[in-house]
């Protein structure tokens, strides 16, 4: 296949990521199986990416997840310094096919704001959409530039605005889920984790209170804010309580953390991680959002670990009930479906992992999200029309399309 496409991870965190890291997690995952079909990846990341590319792309010589939950004033410009580097790097070069963007709000932007000369872009939704609403209200790429979502119920909660430029979406996937289904099975032990960052929309309390409440042992794995370790965390003192998730933890989590039933164990990765996942009873959600793709349920399902949770967001497209998970829509629930789920077979869920979660199928479907993008953003030339608010065929007042293939607009006046 010859198709070179610009990967935008964004400026947080190293591809792969030294630990959590969902983002960057997904790309570092995709990114082997598209070169592995042909495609020639330019990754736009931080400079301690180790990810084989065939080539990159840095602003920042290290990740600026740190940054992340600063005041607005303090990290605004983050964004958009690698945003800028991107951009230059499209104006300067002729061979991007088409850029696959991962970056928040501001990727999206300004994929959308670089005009018809820009190559057509795919922008990956990995996120809550009822943020940004005038953003994601009024977006407007033409046909140019396009969405797609982690899942189907991220899309249906979409603005129509965002569904207009849907091409529709693609599950998360996990290496793990490479012949999950030959994989020896492991020795469970009594415990249960939550694995992901800790913050209000996880509900690491919820789990911890249950925990206590029911007699289970529970394990939090994922870093608080920016701190990946409980020492780095207690080293930061009282400084540390600006970070919103700090003080989630501190006053809703850490009053059930006992060390002996709730323990909180930072962020845990590679083997340690896989060990740790693979040996629960079940894997818990205590979901209080709309979780759009879950990569950490499609872990446990390739570790053969049954998922526990609250049946909102993409879970019930992931997980079967009574197969390879329990869902409910009462919280309170969760405690007791964490005791019957060592009734589920851990095969059943490796068997699903290798079926439907794993990195070839992704690439695959993202291939051919690649050429319809690039089928829409070369659409033939059309007679002008009136300019409607809201249209998502590529037009504004005194355009018309270009020819198919040339990028050049056929008329622009303003």
């Amino acid at each position: 296949m010859s198709l070179t496409v610009l990967m935008n991870a964004g400026p947080w965190l190293s591809v792969p990521p030294p630990g959590y890291g969902g983002i960057e997690n997904v790309v570092a995952t995709l990114v082997p199986e598209l070169r592995r079909l042909g495609v020639r990846v330019v990754l736009a990341s931080v400079e301690t990416s180790t990810l084989p590319v065939d080539e990159k792309i840095s602003v920042f010589p290290d990740g600026q997840f740190h940054a992340l939950q600063r005041p607005y004033n303090q990290v605004c410009g983050v964004s958009q310094a690698h945003l800028s580097g991107v951009v230059r790097a499209l104006h300067a070069r002729d061979d991007i096919d088409l850029v696959h963007d991962h970056v928040e709000a501001v990727g999206l932007a300004t994929m959308a704001a670089m005009g018809p000369d820009a190559p057509p872009a795919l922008h990956t939704l990995h996120w809550d959409l009822a943020k940004h609403p005038e953003l994601y209200g009024n977006l407007d790429g033409g046909d140019r530039v396009r969405v797609n979502g982690v899942s189907a119920s991220q899309l249906a909660r979409a603005p129509q605005a965002l569904r207009d430029h849907s091409v529709g979406h693609v599950h998360l996937s996990t290496p793990l889920a490479v012949d999950a289904d030959r994989r020896p099975p492991v020795d469970k032990g009594d415990h249960v984790i939550i694995l992901g960052r800790i913050n209000p929309g996880k509900g690491q309390d919820l789990g911890a209170r249950l925990a206590r409440q029911v007699g289970f042992p529970l394990v939090l794995a994922g870093p608080v804010g920016p701190y990946h370790r409980p020492e780095d965390l207690a080293a930061a003192g009282d400084e540390a309580r600006q970070n919103p998730d700090v003080r989630f933890f501190y006053d809703h989590v850490a009053p059930h953390v006992d060390g002996d039933l709730v323990r909180w164990v930072g962020t845990v990765a590679g083997q340690e991680r896989d060990d740790l996942l693979a040996s629960a009873r079940a894997a818990l959600f205590p979901l209080r959002w709309e979780e759009p793709g879950g990569t950490a349920v499609v872990e446990s399902l390739a570790l053969g670990t049954p998922v526990v949770s609250t049946a909102r967001g993409c879970l019930p497209e992931l997980i079967e009930h009574g197969r390879t998970g329990l869902l409910t829509t009462d919280e309170e629930e969760l405690g007791d479906l964490v005791l019957a789920a060592g009734l589920l077979d851990p095969a059943e869920c490796r068997r699903e992992a290798a079926a439907r979660f794993t990195p070839a199928m992704m690439a695959e479907q993202y291939v051919g999200l690649y050429e319809r993008v690039r089928q829409l953003a070369a659409r033939p030339l059309l007679p002008e029309r009136p300019y409607r608010p809201g249209r998502t065929d590529g037009w504004w007042p005194g355009r018309r399309l270009s020819p198919a293939g040339t990028g050049k607009p056929a008329v622009r006046s303003r």
